[in-house]
């Protein structure tokens, strides 16, 4: 159990109340804000709450903070939008973000830069972990594969970059050791072999499950219009790597999602 360890402390309280964090954010010396409201439709349902904890909550961090501590920070590459065809998005792109979620968060990343801390553009995350997220697309993608066998795919040719949740607390743990050189700057972190559109993701994943089937239609629309590749050259220049492929993640996903069925059909027969 967390609570057994000595070197951490839990607080009851919530992200955005000015006066926990008045007390709080000048106790510490390093500070990672990972309370958000995340994806479009959470978003979009309570605008207001999004931008209070994706932006204002980063904007009273930044305000708080002694000078010298730092700040590390999770945004989104959602916020480049729809991209130029072929073109990758640098950090130097223009963002373009195309929901309430993309937008809070790239606010909210003005803060941290403004600050002088570090933002990390992270791709679509993949993998498991403790109560791991099973709407993000691939971890969605495979679960069908896994369990329904065929997928209907709309606007199929839409492009993502993507990323394991293991490759992203690394890149945290990297800018820590290299928080001097790297502060008030932006970094993409995302699989360089992983810029795939949809349908490209679900014939990698059928390299897995042979016998999963791809369907395409054109009769509706995603109302996630996000669709862009991303380079992610910086970070890497500054040695930071991934270790997780996509195929990696893959088979283990199917052997977690394999576990999962396993117990919820003894649970079931019990």
């Amino acid at each position: 159990s967390f609570f057994a360890s000595h070197r951490l402390k839990f607080v009851y309280g919530n992200a955005t109340d000015y006066k926990t964090l008045e007390k709080l954010v000048p106790e510490h010396d390093v500070i990672i804000p990972l309370a958000a409201i995340v994806g479009f439709p959470a978003c979009a349902e309570d605008p207001e709450a999004a931008d209070a904890i994706n932006n204002r909550q980063l904007g009273m961090i930044a305000g708080m903070a002694c000078f010298g501590t730092k700040i590390i920070s999770p945004n989104s590459n959602s916020g480049y939008g729809v991209g130029d065809k072929d073109q990758f998005c640098t950090e130097e792109t223009p963002l373009n973000p195309v929901s309430v979620y993309g937008r809070t968060k790239c606010k909210g990343e003005a803060n941290i830069i403004n600050y002088g801390g570090i933002s990390l553009r992270l791709a679509t995350v993949f993998g498991t972990s403790y109560r791991f997220r099973k709407d993000l697309l691939v971890n969605d993608f495979v679960l069908r594969a896994k369990n329904d066998g065929f997928i209907t795919l709309f606007e199929c040719n839409f492009k993502r970059n993507f990323v394991h949740i293991r490759d992203v607390a690394k890149a945290f743990e990297h800018c820590l050791d290299n928080y001097e050189s790297m502060k008030g700057e932006v970094y993409n972190v995302g699989l360089s072999s992983a810029n795939l559109s949809k349908l490209e993701l679900c014939e990698k994943i059928k390299e897995h499950v042979p016998g999963f089937v791809i369907n395409t239609s054109e009769i509706k629309s995603d109302p996630d219009k996000r669709d862009y590749i991303v380079s992610n050259d910086k970070i890497e220049a500054t040695g930071w790597s991934p270790d997780w492929s996509l195929d990696r993640g893959i088979k283990e996903l199917l052997a977690a999602y394999e576990v999962f069925n396993h117990a919820n059909t003894k649970h079931t027969n019990l």
